[in-house]
């Protein structure tokens, strides 16, 4: 099953109460993240109802997916986008809803320039959303999902080159369904970062894309170029007066002239 067909009620949620809690944090999490990027070429996968990639200073943005407002039509686990083309990537809530979310990490890093970066949003298993989804009813969006451990994808951008350089957790409210019962428990957004700040029911990562074993080939000067340096003779101590011509010419030269 894809991503896009899981998360096809994406938008509907999206408009309610929790959707929009969310998702008024998410947008402000992705508007500071990807502002300073810079590049040609930037896409965001899935949720394409909505503008991740609004603050971005790139010329060529492109939303992707199987249906919907997208960009460019296609599956995750095999974009046709051309190798180390992408500076900039996002993906929202894209691996947990899909049933080979290390295919498309693998295929985002395929993408990806040496040094580019990837925005990714995950729902956290461990949360009050994560025991929400596994002891409630998983129908519907995002409950449908695969929460996904922090600690593994951290190992898939390990192991495919992707250096965590940037995370953070957010969304501690319980999954309210009215807005009076998320403002009633929306103290929990601070006392959440300082007390249990790996029980976000949502985390970002950024990462970029390192090459190991890149170095700079510099041209091999010719050493005729290189200016020789002409160092002063160190005096040379005589014992006798007329030794000091002698001294002399072996200072100056390869020995006297006949």
């Amino acid at each position: 099953m894809t991503a896009s067909s899981r998360s096809r009620d994406a938008p509907d949620w999206f408009a309610t109460p929790l959707g929009r809690y969310l998702l008024e944090r998410e947008q402000a999490y992705f508007d500071k993240a990807v502002a300073d990027v810079f590049g040609y070429n930037a896409f965001q996968l899935g949720l394409t109802g909505i503008d991740l990639l609004r603050t971005s200073r790139i010329p060529l943005r492109c939303r992707v997916d199987l249906d919907g407002a997208a960009g460019l039509r296609a599956d995750f686990r095999d974009l046709p986008i051309a190798s180390s083309s992408a500076d900039l990537m996002v993906l929202p809530h894209v691996l947990e809803f899909s049933d080979n979310p290390h295919q498309i990490l693998r295929e985002v890093a395929r993408v990806l320039l040496p040094e580019a970066q990837v925005v990714i949003a995950c729902f956290n298993p461990w949360s009050l959303w994560g025991f929400r989804r596994a002891f409630g009813r998983k129908r519907g969006y995002p409950w449908n999902g695969r929460f996904i451990h922090l600690a593994r994808i951290k190992d898939w951008c390990a192991l495919l080159g992707l250096e965590i350089t940037a995370g953070h957790m957010g969304c501690y409210v319980p999954p309210c369904t009215t807005e009076k019962w998320l403002a009633r428990f929306a103290f929990m957004e601070a006392a959440g970062d300082r007390w249990w700040p790996i029980a976000g029911s949502v985390y970002y990562l950024q990462a970029v894309k390192r090459v190991r074993g890149m170095r700079v080939i510099l041209p091999r000067w010719s050493e005729r170029l290189t200016p020789a340096k002409n160092l002063a003779p160190a005096p040379k101590k005589v014992a006798r007066p007329e030794e000091a011509l002698t001294a002399r010419n072996g200072m100056t030269g390869h020995g006297s002239r006949q």
